[in-house]
């Protein structure tokens, strides 16, 4: 907060002049903004903002402009859309929190000492770091300084299923899971020809397996390579348990009951539901995708060779475009209960997540996965800010505005 004397002079209106003093005090760069304002008469304060800042990681060595990674074009996305509502965004690496982060100019992203954010939006890559004790520190920082962060760490894929698994409304929604043991392989391979067996805390498709059995012949893919080849033929359920033990590298796992969902051209199906809280703090649909497997490979996430399709256009090979339609209908309604269960059951603030639902033959919606940081995959020659993107901004404006707000009446 800094106490200035105004000028009244003739210029356009909503618009003012800062001297450049105001701007290094201030620790934003000397360049134009478009900022939303708060003006509280009786405490003569005026509010401008918001800041937002995007924490991930990242590596930067020495002048070279950094890279943010499998975000970095969704970054300027949001540095587009964010200066046309009204607000600043920079990106940092927390260990250099109110130190330094990088702001959008001329078509880079500079360096530069800046303000603390009104807001942050958790974009960090790795589970691991999100277990340091740095990033404790970094949250408990945050909690001291009342800055609001959202969605600040990974879901782990039995957390999901332990807080959607108690809704009893939802149970017929949800496969068949529990931990992996042996003991619990052993029971799911003689309830269901098909099992999945995925790393608690995995993503993007990596170290999947696949069990199915017809008879008592095993037969074992992966979405990664096996140590001999792709899939192998076990001839009985001892060979499979002594074969997976290794792969599975004293990690957590879950066992999941396999569903024979509708495909596309003999290739796997599922949909990606982006659900994301408006400026109103309800939780809105911003867009369904259906994900297509590449071929050969059982799970459709993009990052494994998957694409992506319109919901209609990849179910009407298997229905008319009014039952696609009714279907996809579901699946929105099916998507908003689960956001809003997982928003309720998980600590902190929840203001995004994509949830994956598969189609059974029957046209059935089952939730397969619930992501705290779905993926941003981002098309060549993108010019528009998406529907995702635009929502993301204004809950970043609402959480800004209201703890604006919260502090200047303490």
């Amino acid at each position: 907060m800094v106490n200035v004397t105004i000028q009244t002079v003739e210029m356009k209106p909503n618009e003012i002049h800062f001297p450049e003093y105001l701007f290094q005090q201030f620790s934003l760069p000397i360049q134009p903004y478009k900022f939303l304002a708060i003006y509280k008469k009786d405490m003569n304060l005026l509010s401008l903002g918001p800041i937002i800042g995007l924490v991930t990681d990242f590596k930067h060595k020495g002048n070279d402009e950094p890279h943010f990674g499998s975000i970095h074009n969704f970054c300027e996305e949001l540095h587009h859309g964010i200066t046309d509502n009204g607000g600043f965004l920079y990106v940092f690496s927390y260990p250099n929190f109110s130190v330094q982060g990088f702001y959008f100019d001329a078509g880079i992203w500079k360096p530069a000492e800046l303000p603390l954010p009104d807001v942050i939006y958790n974009r960090i890559h790795s589970r691991r770091l999100e277990f340091g004790k740095e990033y404790q520190l970094f949250r408990q920082t945050l909690a001291e300084l009342c800055i609001p962060i959202f969605n600040d760490r990974f879901l782990s894929k039995w957390e999901v299923h332990e807080h959607l698994i108690h809704e009893n409304h939802l149970h017929s929604y949800i496969p068949d899971t529990n931990i992996f043991t042996k003991d619990n392989l052993s029971s799911f391979a003689e309830r269901y020809e098909t099992i999945f067996i995925k790393p608690v805390h995995g993503s993007q498709g990596r170290n999947i397996f696949k069990l199915q059995r017809e008879n008592n012949l095993f037969s074992l893919e992966s979405s990664v390579t096996l140590p001999l080849e792709k899939k192998q033929t076990i001839l009985s359920f001892e060979e499979i348990y002594r074969l997976l033990r290794p792969l599975l590298n004293n990690r957590i796992y879950i066992i999941q009951q396999g569903i024979s969902l509708l495909t596309y051209q003999s290739r796997g199906m599922d949909y990606r539901v982006l659900c994301h809280k408006n400026h109103q703090n309800n939780w809105d649909v911003t867009s369904v995708v259906a994900r297509i497997s590449a071929e050969n490979e059982f799970v459709s996430n993009i990052a494994r060779g998957g694409e992506i399709m319109t919901p209609i256009n990849a179910l009407k090979e298997n229905m008319s475009i009014s039952n696609a339609k009714s279907i996809i209908s579901q699946m929105k309604d099916l998507a908003i209960e689960t956001a809003l269960i997982i928003e309720r059951k998980t600590p902190g603030i929840t203001g995004e997540l994509g949830i994956d639902i598969g189609l059974d033959q029957d046209g059935k919606p089952w939730i397969i996965e619930v992501n705290s940081k779905p993926s941003k995959n981002f098309e060549d020659g993108q010019m528009k800010i998406r529907p995702s993107a635009k929502a993301i901004i204004q809950f970043c404006t609402k959480l800004a505005l209201d703890t604006t707000s919260e502090m200047e009446d303490s």
